[in-house]
């Protein structure tokens, strides 16, 4: 059954202190002026300060989605960071947001759900039948994420795309129409390469860096060739989940996508038919803030009252991988 009768009960974000312009951006990449807005279309973005950590901005936007929802902390039965970069590699980043919210003995189960961009959505998905299961009643999802930190400025065009913050949506079962219908996640690993960290693991340890690369543990991504898989499967990919909801591209008051470039929306609203109005675009002033960049969008899309109580909202992205994920609800 993919019905779940859960309800978002609260959303929250925050944006670093430094706001980075295109300007900014094409002096630090050495490209002439103008070039960032024209091939990114992305205006400012946030980039996070040594204070600002994952757990630091991530245990902010939890803080908020709380007020959001009209809860304390002590309602949350469980905790979970659904980012695409960790702040260390142990312990889970949640762990840290948990102790970042001054929580660190309460006992609330906190764990970390990873499948890069598409974190949040995958999160949200297994979570939601916790709830509608009973195991959990008001469950904090938290992404966070410092693109800025492993960037590659020799890889200009992908460098150009991000940004750092957080984002936070508290879950709690339905009282009323609110629920999820329907999900799908697909992964065709043949596009493993075109998205990557190398280093940083166990196959290519730090302490082996002298015998790697500085590229090694910076991130890499082919553009182009995420551009063409996605095309070729986005649309089968999309027409299942909407059949498996009995839902029409044009029933959703909202479409948020992951904000991959500005590229990639624009091949979405193309081949799937969704229209300007239904698009939710917060690239141009938030970059791609991978896992965090659609329940961004969401925020905001709420925040500006173009989702509503009872409206149908469609999420959807790539990830890593290459990963396809989507979702359908009412709000």
């Amino acid at each position: 059954m993919q019905t779940r009768h859960v309800r978002i009960m609260g959303t929250g974000q925050y944006l670093p202190e430094r706001i980075v312009t295109d300007e900014e951006m094409d002096h630090r990449l050495g490209t002439p002026k103008g070039w960032v807005r024209k091939m990114t279309e992305v205006t400012a973005r946030h980039f996070a300060g040594a204070h600002e950590t994952s757990s630091y901005m991530g245990a902010k936007a939890a803080d908020a989605a709380l007020v959001d929802a009209g809860l304390r902390f002590q309602d949350i039965d469980c905790l979970v960071c659904t980012s695409g970069t960790k702040e260390q590699a142990l312990p889970s980043t949640a762990v840290l947001i948990q102790r970042a919210l001054g929580q660190e003995m309460s006992g609330v189960p906190a764990f970390d759900i990873d499948a890069t961009c598409l974190s949040f959505l995958t999160g949200l998905d297994l979570m939601s039948y916790l709830v509608e299961a009973g195991r959990y009643r008001h469950v904090l999802l938290v992404s966070s994420e410092v693109a800025s930190a492993g960037l590659n400025w020799k890889e200009k065009e992908s460098a150009a795309l991000f940004g750092d913050g957080a984002a936070a949506v508290v879950i709690g079962p339905s009282d009323g129409t609110s629920r999820i219908v329907g999900a799908s996640m697909r992964t065709y690993s043949k596009g493993a390469a075109l998205s990557e960290i190398r280093g940083g693991g166990t196959r290519i340890h730090p302490r082996e860096h002298s015998e790697a690369t500085e590229e090694d543990f910076l991130f890499h991504m082919n553009g182009q060739a995420i551009f063409r898989m996605a095309s070729q499967l986005l649309p089968d990919f999309v027409g299942e989940l909407l059949v498996q909801s009995d839902m029409r591209m044009t029933d959703f008051q909202a479409v948020i996508p992951h904000q991959g470039s500005a590229m990639a929306l624009r091949l979405m609203q193309k081949k799937l038919g969704i229209s300007g109005g239904q698009m939710v675009n917060i690239t141009p002033d938030h970059g791609n803030t991978i896992a965090a960049s659609i329940p961004m969008a969401l925020h905001e899309a709420i925040r500006q009252g173009r989702i509503t109580r009872g409206g149908q909202v469609l999420l959807l992205g790539t990830a890593a991988g290459l990963s396809l994920g989507g979702m359908t609800l009412v709000y």
